[in-house]
This record gives structure tokens, sequence and C-alpha cells, in this order.
């Protein structure tokens, strides 16, 4: 690995470090859905922070790759890269959830940068599907990036979007499972997704499986896109329900606050001196 590249690494895990600290904060505040924003930090950090094509002053840029959070519950994790990017002040994640504010308890498009409002699971997708669709018949070259959440899976809405996206060849359109292999439950306990990334291939996408909390085998897919010109992309990243934060990878929450000390110590697991800043 050359050094530009273990620099870019190194940089792009710390921006996912200071996304989970972001969730963790949120979290604090206002239970959310804390275990499912913390599997997808490496995914959004490397999407915000090098992939994506998209301008904070110009949120609605006509040249701009468009980005949907299918699972959209897990919104902390977008809004932290949104505000890091620069789309609306970092301070104003606080907010989370409180009347009024910008960032609701799902992906909203009151939000800055946020091209879709989502939460009803199953409809991400779609909608991603229609808007490539749409690029390719004005013959432009926008991307469009999708996370959807392995659970929502489940919804047949998601396959006939997959069976439009391979008809029509939509090489523009990415969709990316984070793979954290729980919901309410065990995936595969309630209706097992496996084989998964066959199921995609047998739709007619290109399929590959990552380990979705390592920020080399993340870069690698995202950059590759298109893998096979003339299909939509598959990326199925495995990733730890509430990586970084002990208690939620181990306790499978569905959703989560934290008490003051329960956030103290998830801080001190991200590395941060507990006392500074909003900790104080």
């Amino acid at each position: 690995m050359h050094n530009a590249q273990r620099t870019l690494i190194s940089g792009l895990e710390a921006r996912a470090r200071d996304i989970r600290i972001h969730v963790v904060r949120m979290a604090a505040a206002a239970s959310c859905h804390a275990g499912g924003a913390l599997s997808m930090a490496d995914v959004i950090a490397a999407l915000y922070f090098h992939v994506l094509r998209v301008d904070p002053n110009n949120p609605d840029w006509d040249e701009r790759d468009y980005f949907i959070l299918s699972k959209g519950h897990t919104v902390p994790a977008l809004a932290a890269a949104l505000a890091m990017r620069g789309f609306f002040p970092e301070e104003l994640l606080a907010q989370h959830q409180e009347l009024d504010s910008i960032i609701s308890g799902h992906a909203c498009t009151t939000t800055p940068g946020v091209d879709v409002s989502t939460g009803a699971l199953g409809h991400g997708l779609p909608v991603g599907v229609g808007i490539a669709l749409g690029i390719k018949a004005d013959k432009a070259t926008n991307r469009v990036f999708v996370v959807v959440g392995d659970g929502e899976l489940q919804e047949g809405s998601n396959w006939e979007a997959a069976m439009a996206a391979a008809h029509h060849k939509l090489d523009n359109l990415t969709a990316i499972v984070d793979r954290n292999w729980y919901q309410t439950g065990l995936t595969e306990e309630m209706l097992a997704l496996e084989p998964l990334a066959d199921k995609w291939q047998s739709f007619g996408w290109s399929a590959r499986v990552i380990d979705g909390n390592d920020m080399g085998e993340v870069l690698g897919a995202l950059e590759t896109v298109p893998h096979d010109p003339g299909r939509p992309t598959a990326i199925v990243a495995h990733t730890v329900k509430g990586k970084g934060v002990s208690r939620l990878e181990t306790g499978h929450q569905h959703m989560s606050g934290f008490t003051p000390e329960e956030r103290d110590a998830a801080l001190r697991e991200l590395g941060v001196a507990v006392g500074e800043g909003h900790d104080a």
C-alpha cells in the first residue's frame, strides 16, 4: 500500500470515529437507533469525505451525486457527516429530534444535503432506481448511492426495484447493504437473507461482499463502481451493530439512549477525554 493510500485510509478512519462520537452524543440527548448508525459510520465517512461529488455550499448542485439513506432511522450518522462536511453547523446536531430542529428522527429533506426523506423501509432503493433512470434519460453523469439495511431487504419492493435496475442497465446506481445481521432480532431467525450476494447476482447485479468496518475494503469497493459496466452494483458490507461501543456491540439494542455514565464510557472507548467540549 502506498503512503498516499495509507494517509487517505487513516484520515477516513478518523472521520468515521468522529461520526461515531457525534452519534453517541446525539443518542445521549435523545434515544435513537444508535446501533445501526454506528455500524455504517465507515461507509458514510468514505462516501462523504472521498467518493461523493457534492457541494455543501450548493446542496442542489445539478451535477451532484445522489445519496439515499433507505434505513432512514439511522439518520444520526448521516447528519453527523453532513455537518462535518459543512452543510450546516455541527452545533445543530445537539438539537436532533427537538421541536423545529432541522434533524428529525428519520432522514428528512429539512436537513440540508438530504435529497430524499426516508424511514418507511423498502422505499429508498425504488426511489434510487427512479433517479438513476432519469439521469440515464438525460444522458447525465450523476451517480446514485443507496444505503439499505439488511432487515429491510425482507420488503418485496426492494427486489422489484432490483429487477428494474438490472433491466434498464443502471450502472450509475450502487446499493450498499449495511449487513449487521440484526433488526429487532437476528435477521436469519426472523426471515433469512442468505445467500445474500447470490440473490443480488441472480437479479442481474454485480455483487461484492466486503468488511464494511474495514476502511481499506470499503474504499476498494466504492472507488471502483460500477464493478461491471452495464450492470448496477451491490456491495454487501458486513458490519458490527453498534461498532465502536462495546455495550451496543454485545447487546444488539433496537434503539438506544445513553445515561451520562454510559455516554462517558462510550466516548472513552472512542478516544475522547471526557470533560472536553460538549462533555464538560
